[in-house]
């Protein structure tokens, strides 16, 4: 009497633990990503349109019509980079979210290496997408007007100060994706928090001609205001100082935005990879 061949399956491999393994892991998925993305241009092409139309509808309908002190379109390009870092973080909840329904999750999941790897190259990658857009952000601005006052330091130290902000927004978009992990439904849930924070905030007006005083109050507080108005001290220079209640001390709204981003990172963080792990 013949028996049945028992089928034993292979013994897992372990996963790696070092943070050394976590950041050799997510530089592959870096280049994965990174090649994805280069595969697919119209991606960079769409996430830049719709930053060159408020560029363009801010300086053009409405940058007349708003008081700010300096020129306009010096005031309004700061807040132009922060907010497409933002918008562009929508993009990493949505493609974590793609790749769970899709299945490219569980054949990660089947390989040797870090869970926390794959969040933490999917945001690295869109972190050297948003500096590429900003850049490209940078050569719209100078076609419409906009110079920068402040030296090159200071505008390496402003590009870098708004993606690692957007950084920060990265892993709350990521978190949103992998609780959610509908595309559709997490760009959906991304403009209900991301539209109010942004607008909300300093970068097309002035705080001051915000009303009543106590949304003025919250604008003002609002740690995307703060991003902005250090990003704009460091690029307008001593031309900041023309900007009523700006000045050109960055220091104090550089050091509080370093604040909220760790902050930020710390909370969101942990989060986003305890939901991962448990998905």
């Amino acid at each position: 009497m013949s028996q049945a061949a028992a089928t034993v399956a292979p013994r897992a491999t372990a996963i790696p633990r070092g943070p050394q393994w976590i950041v050799r892991d997510a530089a592959v998925l870096v280049r994965r990503y990174t090649m994805h993305s280069l595969r697919q241009p119209e991606l960079i092409v769409f996430s830049t349109i719709q930053p060159v139309m408020f560029v363009l509808l801010f300086r053009y309908v409405f940058g007349g019509a708003i008081q700010t002190g300096s020129s306009y379109v010096d005031y309004l390009m700061p807040g132009i980079f922060v907010q497409t870092t933002i918008f562009g973080a929508m993009l990493t909840g949505m493609g974590l979210a793609y790749d769970l329904q899709s299945g490219m999750v569980d054949r990660f999941r089947s390989l040797p290496m870090s869970r926390s790897a794959v969040l933490l190259g999917r945001t690295c990658t869109d972190a050297l997408r948003n500096v590429f857009v900003i850049l490209l952000m940078l050569l719209v601005g100078v076609a419409v007007g906009f110079r920068i006052h402040g030296g090159v330091l200071a505008t390496i130290g402003a590009i870098a100060l708004i993606v690692f902000f957007g950084f920060a927004f990265q892993w709350i978009s990521a978190l949103i994706g992998i609780a959610v992990r509908n595309p559709e439904a997490v760009q959906s849930a991304g403009f209900i928090w991301v539209f109010p924070v942004t607008f909300l905030s300093s970068a097309f007006v002035p705080t001051p001609s915000i009303q009543p005083s106590w949304l003025r109050d919250i604008a003002q507080d609002n740690p995307f205001s703060i991003a902005v108005n250090a990003a704009r001290q460091l690029f307008m220079g001593h031309e900041a100082a023309q900007v009523p209640g700006l000045g050109t001390d960055a220091t104090g709204n550089v050091l509080v935005t370093l604040v909220w981003t760790v902050g930020l990172l710390a909370v969101f963080v942990p989060l986003a990879v305890r939901r991962y792990r448990r998905t």
